[in-house]
């Protein structure tokens, strides 16, 4: 398991349980599918850590749907971040493309939780210096509101809408030894850096 969650608090309350992950997902990868008429061309990158867990889950569903096995891969946008001089130094992720990269290629960015949108516009400044796709499209897992840049998902396993001052934390099975999405409100100072 690598970069696991820290233990819930006693004021979280989830708001996805494993069941509900796993439709969730389901009903994106068929989504994915219907969208692009059955996934020809198609590349799913994940945002680490969660979105390419999360992405590598979707390739599953989709090849058990279609029998097609769609490229993934990871996208690391840690460089690609407006916050490096605002936040701790982090290690950076892995970027893994296809074999074939992303050239002409519907291109699915596959993150956990989408809010403000600078990941997103961190990943797709990472994606212009990886290759030229035909088309760019994004799924996540929650939308929670609140953001900062125009940037909306076209796949989304539920809107949770959200104050400010609360978190939400997406549990997986392969990083925190299941699956959840919890909803608490605000961390301590400590955890709000994570």
């Amino acid at each position: 398991m690598s970069d696991p969650r820290p233990e819930p608090r006693a004021d979280a309350r989830a708001v996805l349980e494993a069941p509900d992950v796993h439709r969730a997902l389901t009903r994106i990868a068929h989504e994915i599918l219907e969208r692009t008429k059955g996934g020809d061309g198609v590349v799913l990158l994940g945002i680490p850590t969660r979105g390419a867990t999360l992405a590598r889950r979707l390739g599953d569903r989709i090849e058990q749907f279609e029998g097609v096995k769609i490229p993934v891969g990871s996208v690391d946008v840690t460089m690609y971040r407006d916050d490096l001089r605002l936040r701790p130094a982090r290690p950076l992720g892995r970027t893994e493309l296809p074999p074939d990269g992303v050239d002409g290629k519907i291109v699915v960015l596959v993150d956990d939780v989408l809010y403000s949108g600078r990941t997103v516009r961190a990943a797709l400044d990472a994606l212009n210096d990886l290759g030229r796709p035909t088309a760019v499209q994004l799924a996540t897992l929650v939308d929670r509101g609140h953001r900062e840049l125009p940037i909306r998902a076209d796949y989304v396993g539920k809107n949770l809408p959200t104050a400010k001052s609360e978190k939400v934390r997406v549990y997986l099975q392969e990083t925190d030894g299941r699956d959840a999405v919890l909803l608490m409100k605000g961390l301590p100072a400590k955890e709000e850096s994570r």
